[in-house]
């Protein structure tokens, strides 16, 4: 499976920062994703909500659901637009079945991590992940929140 994070702040749509809170995440895979007109222009406006979307494995394919590209009035006059459209991901057949097996025989779920323009086009990275436990996300929290403190402590020095 091939490993990539977007490469510069200036290139990224939307990051997923939930994902990290409720998942613990492990092998990320980059996938292009099948867009109409009108979501491509939206996208570069910065009109998607990306937060509660997840993937799907139907028939071979993979499936990125709940993401919600909100029209643009300018764009989309002519169009019949439906925000919540389920949108196909781009995968080899190797990366497919790598995939379809961790999810169905390791228990994995696949989340999306982030949405990026790379060349030109869209790529959507999403990882293989195992959901957290509450005791885990507190002792998450209580990290971020002891680092944070280090860093005022150290400042003030």
């Amino acid at each position: 499976m091939s490993s990539s994070s977007p490469s510069s702040s200036s290139s990224t749509i939307a990051l997923n920062k939930r994902a990290r809170f409720e998942y613990q995440l492990e092998d990320r895979t980059e996938c292009g994703i099948s867009l109409l007109g009108w979501e491509v222009k939206s996208l570069r406006a910065g009109n998607v909500q990306f937060g509660e979307s997840h993937v799907l494995l139907r028939g071979g394919e993979a499936f990125l659901f709940g993401c919600v590209i909100q029209p643009m009035t300018s764009a989309s006059t002519h169009v019949d637009t439906d925000p919540m459209r389920t949108r196909r991901l781009l995968l080899h057949k190797h990366e497919l079945d790598t995939l379809i097996g961790s999810v169905e025989r390791k228990g994995y779920a696949l989340i999306p991590t982030a949405m990026y323009w790379k060349k030109g086009k869209v790529k959507v990275e999403i990882a293989l992940a195992k959901g957290k436990k509450q005791h885990d996300k507190r002792r998450a929290q209580k990290e971020r929140d002891w680092e944070r403190e280090k860093g005022r402590i150290l400042k003030q020095r």
